[in-house]
């Protein structure tokens, strides 16, 4: 990567002629900057707010977030031995299952605790959330939420110093 080199020299004030403090004026006039992280007079962005879309099933500012395709629900403490058709069936009773995704430990074949499953609408994937969270598959109590949130606007994340007090 190249260095770039910014020279703020006022034409009159330089003369080869005059030596060693017009070097010196040069020289500190100098700055080198090395990447691409400086800031650029002709790169300066907006800094405002930008635009938002609500959704209109769901009304809110915050809360449970739409994907691309669907209401996306997250699935954990699943049993290591379950199969898909398991969860499918399980989740099948509150709506139709757009799509389901488990994903298996490479090493032991076994699935690794949790699942993905997907539904076309608020509606179904909000009553599967609302019955599932906490109950029994195979033997263990599965935590149900929604895998895409949006918080509030304009709150910010506490920083790791403020929450370790």
């Amino acid at each position: 990567m190249a260095d770039i080199i910014d020279i703020d020299v006022d034409d009159q004030d330089f003369h080869e002629d005059e030596g060693d403090d017009d070097l010196r004026k040069l020289k500190s006039s100098v700055t080198k900057r090395k990447g691409r992280g400086f800031k650029d007079s002709s790169s300066n962005r907006d800094k405002g707010a930008y635009e938002s879309i609500a959704d209109e099933e769901s009304g809110e500012d915050f809360g449970p977030a739409r994907s691309v395709e669907g209401w996306i629900l997250f699935i954990t403490n699943v049993h290591e031995e379950a199969q898909e058709d398991d969860i499918r069936d399980v989740f099948a009773e509150y709506g139709e299952i757009k799509n389901a995704h488990l994903n298996l430990d490479r090493r032991t074949g076994f699935l690794k605790g949790y699942a993905l499953v997907e539904y076309e609408t608020f509606k179904e994937a909000q009553s599967a959330l609302e019955a599932l969270n906490g109950a029994e598959l195979l033997g263990q109590k599965i935590n149900v939420d929604w895998a895409f949130v949006r918080g509030p606007y304009g709150s910010k994340k506490p920083s790791r110093r403020e929450r370790k007090r």
